[in-house]
């Protein structure tokens, strides 16, 4: 079984890369650690086996959160993890990207998307419109008829329509990894991931290989 490997990063923004042909490659870079173990849960104590991890620095922390970190530094950002192999970890250990992730690995991203604001059903699901004529002044971007007659004389639930777009949680699955930058905690990975540029990110090794 492979060991779950995770870290919270900062997705830097997007470049490319030359390999030693000429060939191109457009990769996101992505800021992955340090990271600090803040807490290791178990199955006698919390219900379950996990692994928390605190990613960036904090420059004021309230005293509940100065109390769980103790005499960890301060950090931003917590979050957990599932792991069976809580042997593998040791409160206030150091994650890097450097120890835990390769140049061919491949990698789960999860980020929150650019949010759109509200947005009609042509921008939102890729509606084509309804037709430019028979008098149709104002109609293109419409949704059209949606409702039905008596049977059931309701509209269903989950229709597709205009509405709050973006702004939720994505995972993009199974990016390589083209390059590792150790001594400056970078990660860059083949295509985009999430979010906008300084949006925080998770980085895991991939799932479903």
């Amino acid at each position: 079984m492979t060991k779950k490997k995770t870290l919270i990063g900062r997705k830097i923004g997007m470049t490319r890369i030359f390999d030693e042909q000429g060939g191109v490659t457009p990769v996101t870079v992505i800021e992955a650690g340090p990271c600090h173990v803040t807490q290791i849960k178990t199955e006698a104590t919390d219900g379950y086996d996990a692994v928390q991890i605190g990613f960036e620095h904090a420059k004021k922390l309230s005293k509940p959160e100065r109390g769980h970190l103790g005499q960890l530094p301060s950090l931003r950002h917590l979050r957990e993890f599932r792991t069976s192999e809580l042997s593998e970890y040791e409160l206030g250990q150091v994650l890097t990207a450097g120890d835990l992730f390769a140049a061919g690995d491949k990698v789960d991203v999860r980020g929150v998307s650019k949010g759109r604001g509200f947005a009609g059903a042509v921008k939102r699901h890729g509606f084509r419109g309804g037709p430019k004529t028979h008098g149709q002044s104002d109609r293109h971007r419409a949704v059209g008829s949606i409702g039905a007659t008596t049977t059931p004389g309701r509209v269903f639930k989950g229709m597709r329509g205009p509405g709050h777009m973006g702004n939720e949680q994505v995972t993009v699955l199974n990016l390589e990894i083209v390059k590792v930058d150790a001594e400056r905690h970078l990660i860059a990975v083949k295509g985009a991931v999430p979010g906008p540029d300084g949006g925080l990110v998770i980085i895991r090794n991939a799932v479903k290989l």
